[in-house]
């Protein structure tokens, strides 16, 4: 196995229910409302597609760039608040790296959302971080997780790449990756070179590897 690759929001750190405290109150600025529909539209979407998706939904003119600052600022906020992990994602990011498996952090969020997560949860737990500041085309399109795959010299195909969400699924299939699926807010379906697990806890490091190999 060349490389460990984890998503973020909803995989490591239980920050879904943050971002949709964020979004419920940006929205009722904008005088709309905001329902779990609407968080299953933007599931490991990027920030450009939830600010077009808001204003769409609200019919507001706001600039983007206006929604996007109130997004964030809230979301920091929150985060300097406190979260927590997901079941399992401490234990699993220590065995990994104790194992000196080289491991990345490929996120739809952009870079100051995730420095303030990785700020909390440890700095030393990734090699390399890629966010949605980083790349042209978000997931699910595998650019995100082949950019991390070449800054660590690591072949896709023999990466194991951890999601929560039908879109990074998605991305990290097309970079070829073998791929764990722990659903957050939308289901997720077995498929080839994919397990598809209830909690992070079911996951160690021979699971992993056996299923790189596969």
């Amino acid at each position: 196995m060349d490389a460990v690759l984890f998503d973020m929001d909803g995989l490591l750190v239980d920050t879904e229910k943050l971002w949709f405290q964020v979004e419920s109150e940006v929205m009722r600025r904008l005088g709309a409302r905001w329902d779990t529909a609407d968080q299953e539209q933007l599931v490991g979407g990027s920030m450009p597609a939830t600010v077009s998706y808001m204003l769409q939904r609200s019919g507001s003119d706001r600039h983007p760039a206006e929604l996007e600052a109130w997004l964030l600022d809230g979301l920091l906020v929150l985060l300097a608040q406190g979260f927590d992990l997901m079941p399992g994602a401490a234990e699993l990011l220590a065995e990994v790296r104790a194992s000196g498996v080289p491991t990345g952090l490929v996120t739809s969020s952009t870079r100051i959302v995730a420095e303030a997560v990785i700020g909390a949860i440890g700095p030393a737990n990734f090699d390399i971080v890629v966010t949605g500041d980083d790349v042209q085309r978000y997931k699910p399109d595998p650019e995100p997780y082949l950019r991390a795959a070449r800054m660590l010299g690591a072949d896709p195909a023999r990466c194991a790449a951890l999601e929560d969400s039908p879109n990074g699924v998605a991305a990290a299939t097309a970079a070829g990756c073998a791929v764990v699926a722990v659903p957050s807010v939308l289901p997720i379906p077995p498929g080839p070179r994919r397990l598809v697990a209830d909690t992070l806890k079911q996951i160690d490091l021979p699971t992993l590897q056996a299923l790189v190999l596969s």
